[in-house]
């Protein structure tokens, strides 16, 4: 069996084993609503071209593909942090195939290749086509249009390549997202340091001038990240199939003061420990942890929200932004020992409580981290107390709905093959996108008819009210998850 054919054929798997996931459905209403953010992006990214074509015609640079190349370091640190949301590494997918009598770097090969390809690189013309059709083509000759594009879609497969490598090592380690912020972060030092955009404008008039030694050392670059990335993948995957990777004991505390709140602190325990030893809540808790740490941290001590509607509007992800990401998965866990917590009375119902509380004590890390903006006078404590309560109440209230619908099992440890981790669908999609906005949308609405005193006091008064009657919401959510338990139980044991 020739290579091609290999490569024709896995590909060929991973089409049918998405159509037969037990997640098909729920994936499809993803991918309807995927191709409507796309088809915004797409028209987002037209419009960028467009004005930037407008400025580069109306400007005295002397060439236009200087202009766009001065501003590639944005667009490659966007691309480069985008694909988090949806390229997976060959790892995450050669695993099935390692027991087959194929050559050795075959599957391997074939998902990298699958990645060169894919047309979500191919977006990126969405912005160079239309910039090179307005500002190049009549002025340089086509010739010079084509090399420019080319050229940059040559740097967005680099950097595709770029990514691989880098998240494959930010699995092993959460330490490995440190090189490449500091990689993206030193193509901002020549703006910075000497607001000189010609370093990136004489790459861009050598690439698209079609320098046959540029192309050379571009192909050559992407070259060498092809065999890294298929040596580093293989060796990564066989470690992991094997389980020759290196495990290390570590003791973790019993957590006796928790015993005090009886069946609710047990399952509290439950919580800190499956985030402190299983990889895949780790890292999760981690990643929103540091966001909700780094955005504190910039609302505090800089003043780049400080205008009256977005200090309204980042103060709310400030506090909701960690429970949202967690809760949105609530029993996505849970499905690996589902069976277990079936067995007594009202056990799921004591669990919700726990994460409940649990949860609402993440709220803290915001709460003292935005103190500082007290003392300089951005907010109140009012303010910042009213955010933690309404995200406590009917934000929590929101999230925790998702215990009723979730019903596909998240793993521990192990990375995951599929494309999504948790079951997707309308009323997810839904729930999500409101608890996103609609605070937005009544801070931006309640001071046109209240002062700004009343308008967080009315949130105050809102979220003290879910937070009183959280039993009867919580035991809601119970009821409804006990009328579907059997077929969540199914799903869950399924999807394991």
């Amino acid at each position: 069996m020739r290579r091609i054919e290999i490569y024709r054929a896995l590909r060929k798997h991973v089409k049918l084993s998405e159509k037969r996931s037990l997640s098909y459905e729920q994936n499809r209403t993803a991918m309807i609503l995927g191709y409507i953010m796309v088809g915004f992006l797409v028209m987002y990214m037209m419009f960028i071209a467009v004005m930037l074509a407008l400025i580069a015609n109306s400007s005295d640079t002397e060439f236009s593909y200087e202009l766009f190349y001065a501003l590639a370091p944005i667009f490659i640190t966007l691309d480069f942090y985008s694909r988090f949301i949806g390229q997976q590494t060959p790892s995450q997918l050669t695993k099935p195939y390692l027991l087959l009598p194929l050559p050795r770097y075959a599957c391997v090969e074939s998902f990298i290749l699958s990645s060169i390809i894919t047309p979500n690189n191919l977006l990126w013309m969405f912005l160079t086509v239309p910039y090179a059709i307005m500002s190049i083509v009549f002025s340089y000759g086509l010739w010079t249009a084509v090399a420019f594009v080319v050229s940059f879609q040559l740097l967005v497969v680099i950097n595709s390549q770029n990514y691989m490598f880098w998240r494959t090592l930010a699995t092993r380690s959460i330490l490995w997202h440190i090189p490449p912020i500091l990689i993206y972060g030193s193509l901002f030092l020549p703006w910075i340091l000497n607001e000189d955009f010609d370093f990136f404008g004489s790459l861009g008039r050598w690439l698209s001038t079609g320098n046959p030694l540029a192309w050379l050392v571009a192909l050559l670059v992407l070259v060498c990240f092809f065999l890294l990335n298929r040596r580093m993948q293989y060796h990564f995957t066989y470690a992991d199939t094997t389980g020759t990777a290196e495990k290390n004991l570590r003791s973790v505390s019993e957590f006796r003061q928790l015993d005090r709140f009886g069946q609710i602190g047990e399952y509290i325990k439950l919580e800190i420990k499956s985030i402190m030893r299983n990889k895949n809540m780790r890292n999760s808790f981690l990643y929103s942890t540091i966001f909700t740490t780094i955005l504190s941290l910039i609302i505090a001590y800089t003043d780049i929200y400080d205008g009256a509607y977005m200090s309204r509007f980042w103060i709310v992800y400030v506090f909701i932004i960690n429970g949202a990401m967690l809760l949105s998965k609530i029993m996505g866990a849970e499905g690996n020992y589902i069976d277990c917590l079936m067995v007594h009375h009202e056990n799921i119902l004591q669990l919700l409580h726990a994460k409940y509380y649990f949860y609402c004590s993440l709220l803290l890390l915001p709460l003292l981290l935005m103190i500082p903006t007290v003392f300089m006078g951005k907010y109140t404590i009012l303010m910042l107390i009213s955010m933690a309560i309404f995200a406590a109440g009917p934000i929590y209230c929101s999230m925790m709905q998702m215990a009723v619908w979730n019903k596909q099992t998240i793993p521990l440890n192990s990375k995951l093959i599929s494309r999504g981790n948790v079951e997707t669908n309308w009323f997810a999609v839904i729930m999500e996108l409101a608890v996103m906005f609609l605070p937005v949308i009544l801070l931006s609405l309640l001071p046109l008819l209240f002062s700004e005193t009343v308008t967080y006091i009315i949130m105050l008064v809102i979220g003290v009210v879910f937070i009183a009657t959280r039993n009867l919401w919580i035991r809601n959510i119970y009821n409804r998850f006990m009328a579907r338990r059997y077929s969540n139980m199914e799903s869950f044991r399924a999807t394991r």
